[in-house]
């Protein structure tokens, strides 16, 4: 409430002329906020406990994770009836109009219509599903769908807001994201890990929490520093504006708590192993009070004015849209040199690679050699994906329809294929160590349970590869879902991120090395490889040939003036998109047809040991034996099978 009142968050003053939602929407939207807030952090942090941090009984959680997950279906339910009230609020504040005024059309219209009404019943909507899902029983598969659910529930507030409204909204929307979910884990987490205390293997459960707690530590610091400098503008607004000295104090916090989680590592874990749990528990207290000034932080800079710089020009509709200036004539340099970058693909990019070379590395200390053209093969990947989503080419892929083919031949193949090539599940598994409690699930285990789950089963099978990806590849473009998914900067982060997994699938299936795939006869997959070309070949001819406008809407709105018609662009994507791929398909071709040709010299090898072998020994092979059953069952053949005689 100090926060509040010193940033600027609420005003008593009332002008006249000016409509003012009076002082109880004033003060009770930021406070229901923050309790909205909390209420979100527990709902992650003891599903998330009860889930992963906790040892198991069997394929259900134990008795701790029960409790855990109880407490979740009565903090979820209020959650969600607390959202559904910040509504209400949020219409006061928006119109100016007492709470006791509003009726109840302004209210459904909000809730329905506008962005921040529809993220605050979406938020409501998945607390009930996270509810339900916490009593709709004991698997541990199902705490971890629980945990799932709680975590998406606490992002779609971060979609609107300061964050939506900034300029480079890719940048602002995906590190806000990354910051809440981060927080929500750390809060949340050592929270729960407070609640089981009592629990006989609490040693290990307080070793897995902080090595998750310092994972968000880093995702915490990293993307509130970037969407601090977005919202301030400069860095003189740090000291010189009010909400400025609520980000330096929100900095002191982390850092405090940083201290103590190192506190925790070098002195209470090994305490805890020896069997002294005080010393945790208070520290841990401290470290929760901390954890919550900042919260209380983040709410009230969530409601108080950002720093504004000084300029006199009007607002830019574009740059509302699409959160940047509208770029100049396509050139190389601009291409590259003119990045726009966004906080999810950048995570994506970094985790995956330190991820892997630290797996890379923890296999060569054991002796395990891993080849490096594999290595070389994901970080290119994952380089690529980094600079087709986060450089210039980027922006141009907002505005023209070629340049955003550009990016999805990119994103759905030559990615893809670089990324299968790493084997990245063959390494994951070969490195990742097992638990010392065997009830408990690590990162591996849940990877194994994920690749022998029926979903996999069936995503798996080579026709339902085929069919995602070109249904995707269809029904975006010829099903009027671009536009749509393009005005949103959450449809074009899912739309960018599905390219990526619907091609990783098609070319797992077929080039794949990593375990867990369908054993398929090399010819089938020549087939369906070949389909794929074949569809991927008649999408650009049928683009081609089009008259009508993709997404007409949306390219209309953006369209540069430099650029040629928004027809004579698409016919240009159409024709990249009919010639992209056939460098990369043909790759394929030469890599599945070399896997049949490897594939019949195994068979024939092991046919030719199995020969060897019944020489040896005096008895006839597979092979004879064959031939003697077709000899036998010859019209006119004297002999018969013994089955065949039994039943004449």
């Amino acid at each position: 409430m100090a926060a509040l009142r010193f940033g600027g968050a609420v005003d008593d003053t009332v002008l006249p002329g000016i409509p003012s939602p009076g002082p109880v929407t004033e003060w009770a939207l930021p406070v229901l906020t923050m309790v909205a807030t909390v209420l979100g952090v527990l709902t992650v942090g003891l599903s998330v406990t009860a889930a992963f941090l906790l040892p198991g009984d069997g394929r259900s959680v134990a008795a701790h994770g029960w409790v855990l997950l109880r407490r979740v279906t009565w903090l979820a339910l209020l959650w969600a009836a607390t959202s559904a009230a910040l509504v209400v609020l949020t219409v006061s504040d928006v119109l100016g109009v007492p709470v006791d005024r509003l009726g109840r059309s302004s209210v459904l219209s909000f809730a329905l219509s506008v962005s921040q009404g529809q993220s605050l019943m979406w938020q409501a909507g998945l607390a009930i599903a996270v509810a339900v899902a916490s009593r709709a029983g004991l698997s541990r598969g199902l705490a971890a769908a629980t945990a799932g659910l709680a975590l998406g529930a606490v992002l779609p507030p971060t979609f609107t807001g300061h964050s939506a409204g900034a300029g480079n909204h890719q940048l602002a929307v995906s590190s806000l994201a990354l910051h809440v979910v981060a927080a929500s884990l750390w809060v949340g987490g050592l929270t729960g890990l407070l609640l089981v205390r009592c629990h006989r293997r609490f040693g290990e459960t307080a070793a897995r929490y902080s090595r998750l707690a310092l994972a968000c530590f880093v995702a915490t610091a990293i993307s509130g520093v970037v969407n601090a400098g977005i919202r301030l503008g400069d860095w003189p607004a740090l000291w010189s504006s009010r909400y400025g000295a609520l980000v330096l104090l929100k900095t002191v916090a982390l850092l405090a708590v940083g201290a103590i989680g190192a506190a925790h590592r070098a002195r209470t874990l090994p305490a805890l192993r020896s069997g002294t749990p005080g010393v945790f528990v208070r520290l841990a207290v401290g470290e929760l009070i901390v954890l919550a000034a900042a919260v209380g932080l983040s709410v009230a800079l969530s409601r108080s004015p950002t720093p504004v710089p000084g300029t006199a020009a009007e607002p830019d509709p574009l740059v509302e849209l699409l959160g940047f200036a509208q770029p100049g004539p396509p050139s190389a340099v601009r291409m590259l040199a003119d990045p726009l970058p966004d906080m999810f693909f950048l995570t994506v990019v970094a985790a995956g690679i330190l991820a892997y070379l630290a797996g890379v590395r923890r296999m060569r200390r054991a002796g395990h050699p891993w080849p490096v053209s594999r290595t070389a093969s994901w970080v290119g990947g994952l380089l690529l994906l980094g600079a087709i989503t986060c450089l210039g080419v980027a922006r141009y892929a907002y505005v023209l329809f070629s340049a955003h083919m550009v990016q999805h031949m990119v994103l759905s193949m030559v990615v893809p294929i670089l990324l299968v090539g790493g084997a990245p599940v063959t390494l994951a598994l070969r490195a990742l160590r097992r638990p010392a409690d065997p009830q408990v699930r690590g990162a591996r285990e849940w990877l194994l349970l994920a690749l022998h789950s029926r979903p996999a089963r069936v995503l798996s099978h080579p026709l339902v590869a085929l069919a995602i990806y070109v249904t995707s590849l269809y029904g975006l473009y010829l099903g009027g879902l671009l536009g749509t998914l393009m005005r949103y900067h959450l449809g074009h982060l899912a739309m960018l991120t599905h390219f990526v997994l619907a091609g990783y699938l098609l070319f797992w299936v077929l080039i794949g090395v990593d375990p867990g795939r369908r054993r398929v006869h090399p010819a089938l997959l020549v087939v369906v490889h070949f389909l794929a070309m074949v569809a991927h070949a008649f999408f650009g001819l049928v683009l081609l040939q089009s008259t009508t406008v993709v997404a007409d809407d949306w390219y209309t709105a953006v369209h540069p003036p430099w650029a040629s018609s928004l027809l004579a662009d698409q016919h240009l994507g159409a024709g990249l998109a009919w010639a992209f791929g056939e460098l990369p398909a043909a790759a394929i071709l030469l890599l599945l047809v070399r896997q049949w040709i490897r594939s019949d010299e195994r068979e024939q090898a092991r046919l030719d040991r199995a020969a060897d072998r019944a020489e040896a020994t005096g008895e006839d092979d597979d092979l004879a034996r064959y031939n003697a059953f077709l000899a036998a069952t010859r019209p006119g053949s004297s002999t018969m099978p013994e089955h065949h005689a039994d039943k004449s």
